[in-house]
């Protein structure tokens, strides 16, 4: 796993111009903590930061493929090609000659055999930049579920491109400005496909090619989800999830470094760590190693409320048992989520506001930190909810019928709302409203229909894709942020996109068939798990109950306000700030105050720390 970056400009020599390529490249030192490379040709300039997981010493990076001394293509790779041994194979019989056992040199050689192609044939999580020194062409590659990021800023003669917008930003011809829509944005639980927040700045969207040429940027869709009938009876089905699932975990533990499983105590998360196990133990690799989370002190014993009903450390220690797994907790100090050096630790991560359960930001900063210390790759659960159906809103009536997305409707919508401490005016001069109708009309009308499909199978299928293709990509942005800061490669394998097709065309009433959530998925690992864990209602990553942490945003809240030159001022409601501090936050709304707070000190760190001009 690693960081890239870099820029073409067709009418300049860019070899003149090593200090820019230097700071492009430095800026993503944190996604790749062990190696540093560079590579110039007249018009293109690749640099990469490298976390070595495969061929520790012969991956490195920015790559290239010769023939008699000449360059033919320049790679600059970040990800993991699961299926890279078979591909290989077949490249060997094609006649390709491999010097490193890399999956990056695979891909290269991948390219020169079978072209843009190349990409579907690729099972991974992955984004890569890849220059063909013959055509004077750049191509911009996102694997097909977005779990690796890659952002572009168009120029007048070329590009910039780069894991994340600071090896943009890095560059002298990136201005650093955010408009109306950078700001719709960063205020809404709602991610719009491409855009990148700064202005001028996108991001290569999920199964998409970006090609820049001197004559101008295309772009082409090469993975998109389709609409297919499913005529597997369900015995077949839940067997196919197995099948799949035994399968994906197989290709996602292999690593040459220290593996480990992420633990919840929840469906999710524990069905990967026994699939896990079970793959480690046959190669001489086991017990499976597992981490939690929990808080050093909640104020008080667990307390239940909308979106989690029960501790996680019960179910986490039933798991652990039944597999024997090597299991590791870890302790978080919840006054320290809210301590100024951490949370800026996270705003530099992110390139945003850490907004909407901001807390949780942290807490994963500090969860991945003290995993990284005894693993340099991790198993995660995340997306499980999205693929098979596991959210509270998928059983919503009010949400599923609602003409807007459906985690803002739900019981949990409103903690999604970080608005309350903005100045209405600003709210109404953005036009939220019509902001949130567009992009859901937009995700809406991109979703496939299946002909024939009766109207709650067609509805079921439209939240199925706005939770794939919109909501997922805030979590999986918040994994791979809050991890690559610290240098952990984060799996997801629930992310394979073979998983991700059949599940998606799978009847509702097959996907709920038991009347529960996720169906399917607890149907086909419920061998590998104790009863408890079966019958356990979701419950979400968990965010502190603790008021240690709501003292300190309240006296972050105060030394803001009580600061002229903070650049948030004048975009917010002082009154109501003012008001909010003097009162406590309790009961049922405390969770939709906190969003507030949190979300008008992470704007503020935001625009302060990154010189940002607001073009409103």
């Amino acid at each position: 796993m690693c960081g890239i970056a870099g820029w073409v400009d067709f009418t300049r020599d860019v070899r003149q111009d090593h200090h820019t390529l230097e700071v492009l490249t430095r800026t993503m030192a944190c996604r790749g903590p062990d190696a540093s490379g560079m590579w110039a040709d007249e018009h293109a300039a690749l640099g990469h930061r490298r976390l070595s997981i495969i061929d520790l010493d012969g991956g490195r990076q920015p790559m290239t493929a010769e023939d008699n001394g000449r360059t033919l293509a320049c790679l600059t790779y970040s990800g993991e090609v699961y299926n890279f041994q078979e591909l290989r194979r077949e490249l060997e019989s094609r006649g390709h000659h491999f010097r490193t056992r890399s999956d990056t040199e695979v891909v290269l050689r991948g390219y020169l055999e079978w072209g843009e192609d190349l990409v579907t044939r690729l099972n991974g999580m992955y984004a890569f930049a890849l220059w063909d020194a013959r055509s004077q062409t750049l191509l911009l590659i996102r694997d097909r579920m977005g779990v690796k990021p890659l952002y572009y800023f168009p120029t007048a003669d070329g590009v910039v491109f780069g894991s994340e917008p600071k090896a943009i930003l890095g560059h002298p011809a990136v201005p650093r400005r955010v408009g109306s829509d950078g700001l719709r944005e960063v205020l809404e639980m709602v991610k719009t496909p491409e855009h990148g927040v700064f202005s001028g700045m996108y991001e290569v969207r999920p199964g998409q090619l970006v090609r820049i040429q001197a004559s101008g940027l295309t772009k082409r869709t090469y993975w998109a989800l389709e609409a297919r009938e499913h005529t597997d009876d369900l015995a077949t089905t839940i067997d196919t999830v197995r099948g799949l699932l035994d399968d994906i975990v197989d290709r996602q533990t292999v690593a040459d470094v220290p593996l480990c499983s992420l633990l919840s105590g929840g469906l999710d998360s524990s069905a990967i760590t026994a699939l896990a196990h079970r793959k480690l133990g046959p190669r001489g690799q086991g017990p499976v190693r597992s981490f939690s989370v929990d808080f050093a002190d909640h104020g008080a014993e667990f307390i239940e409320d909308p979106v989690r009903g029960t501790s996680d450390a019960p179910f986490v220690r039933d798991l652990v048992q039944h597999i024997g797994a090597d299991h590791s907790e870890i302790i978080i100090d919840s006054a320290e989520l809210a301590d100024p050096e951490l949370r800026a630790k996270v705003l530099a991560a992110l390139d945003l506001p850490p907004a909407y359960w901001g807390d949780m930001w942290p807490s994963l900063y500090r969860l991945f930190q003290a995993v990284r210390a005894r693993s340099t790759v991790a198993l995660s659960g995340e997306s499980a909810d999205e693929v098979f159906g596991g959210y509270r809103w998928f059983f919503d009536r009010e949400a599923v019928e609602a003409e807007t997305f459906p985690w803002l409707t739900s019981a949990t919508g409103k903690y999604f709302d970080g608005k309350s401490l903005f100045d209405p005016g600003l709210i109404q001069k953005l036009g939220m409203p019509a902001f949130l109708r567009d992009s859901y009309t937009q995700a809406i009308s991109e979703a496939p229909v299946l002909a024939g499909e009766d109207g709650v199978n067609r509805r079921m299928r439209q939240m199925s894709y706005v939770n794939l293709t919109r909501f997922v990509q805030t979590l999986l942005d918040r994994k791979d942020r809050m991890s690559m800061a610290v240098g952990l490669e984060v799996r997801v394998p629930f992310c394979d996109h073979r998983l991700v097709e059949y599940v998606f065309n799978v009847p509702w009433e097959m996907k709920s068939f038991d009347g529960r959530e996720k169906s399917l998925l607890r149907a086909a690992t419920k061998d590998l798990l104790p009863q408890s864990i079966v019958e356990r209602v979701k419950s979400p990553y968990p965010t502190t109950q603790d008021p240690a942490y709501e003292r300190g945003l309240r006296r972050a809240l105060a030394d803001m306000l009580a600061d002229p030159s903070s650049p948030a001022l004048p975009l917010l409601d002082v009154p109501a700030a003012k008001n909010l501090l003097s009162r406590p936050m309790t009961g049922m709304s405390a969770q939709f105050e906190r969003s507030g707070l949190e979300m008008a000190l992470g704007l503020n760190s935001w625009l302060a720390a990154y010189d940002i001009t607001m073009d409103l």
